[in-house]
């Protein structure tokens, strides 16, 4: 071989070892998914799915099953486009595509008005639009990845949806979500299609929100949020809607993700059962980190919560009509605390809490032909808790007397039926029944400091039911209108107490580009069942339960909305609403101010009437893009008034009546380093400024004398100065191989701000004390998914 020759034969090896090294470097993963027709959910046939912006164009077309598989797709943030004659094309951007896991998606089409003709709409993503079709105000959807993304959230959708307009979680650190100016009780929590008890660590009776959401964000898919004038479909709700979905595990190959963070391990894997079956599993597994650092003597404090959740969705479809899922949810759990005062080492009270959540599903989905289908769904649920409170004894013996305590168990049996018809591209229907049945067993003890002794405040078991059953009508009137109505009806069986909940909803897409929508429904709420079934002693040894016949409470919701698409990724939004709140549970007590609408839980000494009325108005603004280029931002701002009226026919401002709420949140995500290391960089923040939380204050002398708190008779005339809370979160994401590592560290409150939002009386030193808004909290996380 003379020089020449060789010299060849060494640029060849050369260039085909770049090349070879440079396909390394070039990291790919696999989009596989479905798509249907979002009104009859059946499969569509040969529709066009492509990357964006891929050269050569990377895209595949749906078989039989309305299945598609794209290979070989660069990783990174990436654009997926739907095209099919005679439906309006799907643009889905800007999804994040990394090395670990295979995107799997089910994506919903909409036929055209003429659906013969093929349809150009204007690439753009609306986040408005949400998965439930029949949902046209007030609603939005959101993805897991915004529950990660977004500062503060701590990956809890609860937490995530406060940056949205009208919506504040307590300054006091848990997660309620107080929407519009209502209770967080209003709120209804459904998972995969069927109400479930509130999924929150640590809750007590009747709340909705905690300090620690049990559903892991690994677990979800994409799900909607609603808060206000909602879809007939959905029923016992006030305030709001959470319509949790979760994501289908990968049914061709095993996929696990670890992460540790100072919140809790967790642990989640996913898979196929065998091979050439699409059945698949999804599982995860979280417990508290602070639990295991105390078992392991590193830190020994008073109060560390213990915490465990464990969630699963196994999907396993017969043939082409029939498929099934079984889901789950469980949480438990518990902290013992000794309180002190500020820097003082004296024990003012000692107290524990123990709380359990579960339930376990079945969904049955049956495709009847390509123009009727059939949900059907079983549930069972239960929770229970146990509370006790201790305060020391005067005597100065160091002991400790017991002032409360409570033991409540409760099952829940559920099923539900829909059946979904879709005439043709104008008009479909949905009829269905949904039956709770409740099981209680519940116990509950107060000091009665005027008899000096404990006293029996609840005793009761048994079983009641609630059920309820609605009809929809979507109607596309012409091309541009689009409207739903229909009827929802609740009957509570304890008291046979019932409402009628008639509602309808429209959209007009006036000009391109531009929508008016409005909103109009009755809607209602039934209490927790210790609300009902709270008894009175009278002198004779005697009680009563004068709450038992209460009706439900009921609100009539009105919403009149603007929507704006500017450029390609922005978005504005506008909504005027008004409610009106009216059967509000109110003290019967003459001159009485008490009303449920200012309670965030359920407990209850009042014997109580259906005579309150309460008010929330006001205005929403949202400018929000997309991200875009690894940039977003999100800015909300809501101004509004929150009222009621309890038994002296006074109208006050309500507990939630803030006034106010102003959100700004902003992020970018940028490469780091050279490209072929494959790490992200992301900062997001969140900038919130909230009017001052209202409070009655505490009459001091009054309670020293009667041994318990008493408040001035002028309920929530005190105003804490306005809340400020500023959290921010940096980290770095790599893709590796086939693992996708991330370090994240989140702040909330990170200016530290120290706004006084309530106050305690504390008998243990007959003093006040002011409770400020939850302080700086970081956490650290590292997430590995492979």
């Amino acid at each position: 071989m003379n020089q020449l020759s060789k010299t060849k034969t060494l640029l060849s090896l050369i260039l085909l070892f770049m090349a070879t090294t440079a396909m390394a470097q070039d990291m790919t993963q696999n989009i596989r998914g479905i798509i249907i027709d979002q009104d009859s959910k059946s499969p569509i046939i040969g529709a066009n799915v492509v990357v964006v912006g891929t050269d050569p164009i990377k895209g595949a077309v749906t078989d039989i099953d309305g299945s598609f598989k794209i290979e070989k797709v660069a990783i990174g943030r990436i654009t997926i486009k739907i095209t099919y004659i005679g439906y309006e094309d799907k643009l889905m951007p800007n999804l994040l595509l990394t090395s670990a896991k295979e995107m799997i998606l089910d994506v919903p089409i909409k036929e055209s008005f003429e659906s013969l003709k093929e349809v150009v709409v204007t690439a753009k993503k609306d986040k408005s639009e949400v998965l439930n079709e029949m949902a046209l105000v007030s609603s939005r959807s959101f993805s897991v990845d915004e529950t990660k993304r977004f500062a503060g959230s701590f990956a809890d959708p609860a937490r995530m949806v406060s940056g949205f307009a009208g919506v504040a979680n307590s300054p006091e650190g848990n997660n309620d979500i107080i929407v519009r100016g209502n209770s967080p009780k209003g709120i209804l929590w459904r998972l995969e299609g069927i109400e479930i008890p509130n999924p929150n660590h640590f809750a007590n009776d009747g709340a909705t929100g905690g300090p620690i959401n049990a559903l892991n964000s690994n677990m979800l898919g994409d799900s909607d949020f609603m808060s206000g004038a909602f879809a007939p479909e959905y029923g016992n709700a006030l305030s709001g809607v959470f319509d949790m979905k979760l994501k289908r595990g990968n049914n061709e190959q095993r996929e696990y993700t670890a992460g540790l963070s100072t919140l809790g391990i967790d642990f989640a894997a996913e898979g196929p059962f065998k091979k050439d079956y699409a059945g698949s599993y999804l599982v995860n597994y979280r417990y508290s980190s602070l639990d295991l650092v105390d078992k392991m003597g590193i830190v020994d404090f008073g109060g560390v919560p213990k915490y465990q959740d464990l969630s699963f969705n196994i999907h396993l479809p017969v043939n082409k009509k029939h498929s099934f899922s079984v889901f789950g949810l469980g949480g438990l759990s518990a902290i013992k605390t000794e309180n002190t005062m500020d820097d003082d080492e004296e024990i003012i009270g000692k107290s524990e809490f123990n709380n359990s959540m579960g339930t376990i599903g079945i969904t049955h989905n049956y495709l009847i032909d390509n123009k009727s289908y059939l949900r059907s769904y079983l549930a069972i649920s239960g929770t229970s808790l146990y509370s006790t409170d201790n305060l020391p004894l005067n005597d100065g013996t160091g002991g400790f007397y017991n002032n409360f305590n409570a033991d409540y168990t409760r099952s829940y049996y559920r099923a539900s039926v829909t059946y979904g018809y879709k005439f043709n591209h104008r008009h479909k229907i949905e009829v269905g029944t949904i039956l709770n049945y409740l099981g209680f067993n519940m116990t509950q003890n107060v000091f009665n400091y005027e008899t000096d002794q404990m006293e029996n405040a609840l005793s009761d078991d048994g079983m009641t039911q609630r059920t309820q059953s609605f009809l929809t009508w979507k109607y596309r009137m012409t091309e541009t209108l689009t409207m739903t109505s229909g009827l929802h009806i609740q009957d509570f069986g304890l008291n046979n107490s019932y409402n009628i909940e008639p509602r309808v909803a429209a959209k007009w897409d006036f000009a391109p580009r531009k929508s008016l929508n409005f909103g109009v429904g009755l809607h209602s709420k039934t209490e927790s069942i210790s609300v009902y079934l709270w008894k009175i002693h009278q002198d004779d040894g005697s009680y009563y339960q004068p709450n038992k016949d209460l009706e439900l409470t009921k609100a009539a919701h009105f919403v009149l909305g603007y929507d704006q698409a500017i450029g390609t990724h922005t978005h504005l939004k506008a909504e005027l609403y008004y409610q009106h709140l009216y059967d509000v549970l109110i003290s019967e007590e003459a001159g009485s101010t008490y009303s449920m609408i200012n309670v965030s839980d359920q407990y209850t000494r009042q014997a109580l009437t259906n005579g309150g009325t309460g008010r929330n108005y006001g205005i929403e603004l949202t400018l929000e893009q997309y991200l875009n280029k690894g940039f977003y931002y999100l800015g909300s701002a809501s101004i509004f008034n929150s009222l009621y009226t309890p038994e002296d026919g006074i109208e006050r401002k309500s507990a939630f009546a803030s006034d106010y709420i102003f959100n700004l949140l902003i992020g970018k995500e940028m490469k780091m380093g050279k490209a072929e290391k494959n790490r992200v960089f992301f900062v997001n923040g969140k900038i919130s400024l909230l009017g001052g939380k209202r409070y009655t204050p505490i009459d001091l002398e009054a309670s020293i004398a009667a041994g318990e708190e008493v408040k001035v008779d002028k309920p929530f005339s005190e105003r804490s100065d306005d809340i400020f809370i500023a959290n921010i979160a940096v980290g770095i994401r790599r893709n590796k191989g086939r693992t996708t590592r991330e370090f994240k560290i989140d702040v909330q409150n990170a200016t530290n701000n120290k706004a006084i939002v309530n106050e305690y009386f504390i008998q243990a030193n007959n003093s006040i004390y002011k409770a400020p808004q939850l302080p700086m909290f970081p956490t650290i996380s590292y997430l590995i998914s492979f």
